[in-house]
C-alpha cells in the first residue's frame, strides 16, 4: 500500500474509435481521483475518430472531464501532444484507453514524485506483473524494441512503450515540437529529456493485454524502427545547437 499523496493531476488518455472502451476506463479514472480527492481534470483527446467516442464521453456528464478532438487521425503522438499541452495541473498522467496499466497503479507513482521529474510504468522490470500476456509476435517484438531502442540512443530504460507515464509541468516543452506523431513519441519524449537532464524513474507496473489493440506488430514496428533513426538524426543534432 502507497500514502495517497494530494496531487494536482492531469489525466490525458488518447482515443481512437474507443466507443466500447472509453467509458469504463474514464469513470474507473474518475471514481479513483475524486475518492482520493485530487485536484484533477480529464482530457480524453479524441484522434479523429469515426464512432461515438466524443458523445459517449461527454453524455457522462462528468466534473471536471473534457474531450478534445483533432483536427483528423494525426497519430496517438499528437494526440497526447494535444492532451499534454492543454493540461493546466503540476502533474501530468499519460494513459491508454484501455488501462492495461491499471489506474490503482497512480500510487506507487504519486510516492515518487519527489525523487524524479517523469516517472514511467514499465513492462520488463524486476517486480512486473503480466496478468494478460500478449500473443508470441507481438510479446516478442515488444521485448527485441528496448534492446533495439537502447543500442540505437544509448538510452537506459527497460520499457518505452507501456502506456502509463507521468511528467511534471515543467517537462511539457519536451512535446512542442514533437517530431514524431505516431507510437514512438514516448521515445522521442523520453531521449529529449535525458538529453536535457530530467530525473526520469522507470518503475514496475501490473498491465494485462487487451486482445483489441489497434498495434499492428509488423508494420508498425517497422515504422516505430524508421522512427528511432530519425529521432537519433534529428534531435541529437537540434540539441547541440
Amino acid at each position: 500500500m502507497y500514502l495517497v499523496v494530494m496531487m494536482e493531476l492531469s489525466v490525458v488518455i488518447p482515443a481512437y474509435n474507443e466507443e466500447q472502451r472509453i467509458l469504463p476506463t474514464v469513470k474507473k479514472i474518475h471514481s479513483l481521483l475524486s475518492k482520493q480527492k485530487h485536484d484533477f481534470e480529464i482530457i480524453v483527446v479524441d484522434d479523429g475518430s469515426t464512432d461515438r467516442t466524443k458523445q459517449v464521453v461527454e453524455e457522462l456528464g462528468l466534473a471536471f472531464t473534457r474531450v478534445v478532438r483533432q483536427p483528423g487521425n494525426t497519430g496517438k503522438g499528437a494526440a497526447v501532444q494535444r492532451g499534454i499541452m492543454e493540461s493546466v495541473k503540476e502533474w501530468i498522467l499519460f494513459s491508454d484507453a484501455d488501462l492495461s496499466t491499471p489506474i490503482e497503479e497512480l500510487g506507487k507513482f504519486l510516492s515518487l514524485t519527489k525523487e524524479a521529474d517523469i516517472i514511467i510504468g514499465s513492462r520488463n522490470l524486476k517486480g512486473s506483473k503480466i496478468q494478460v500476456k500478449q500473443p508470441f509476435l507481438r510479446s516478442s517484438l515488444g521485448k527485441a524494441f528496448p534492446k533495439i531502442v537502447s543500442l540505437i540512443l544509448t538510452m537506459p530504460i527497460k520499457d518505452t512503450q507501456c502506456g502509463f507515464k507521468l511528467f511534471h509541468k515543467r517537462t511539457k516543452h519536451l512535446f512542442s515540437p514533437l517530431l514524431t506523431k505516431g507510437y514512438a513519441f514516448d521515445v522521442e519524449v523520453l531521449y529529449k529529456a535525458m538529453l536535457s537532464g530530467y530525473r526520469i524513474k522507470e518503475v514496475p507496473v501490473i498491465w494485462r493485454n487487451d486482445g483489441r489493440s489497434k498495434v499492428s506488430p509488423l508494420r508498425d514496428s517497422l515504422r516505430m524502427l524508421r522512427d528511432i533513426i530519425r529521432i537519433k538524426l534529428r534531435v541529437k543534432k537540434d540539441n547541440s545547437c
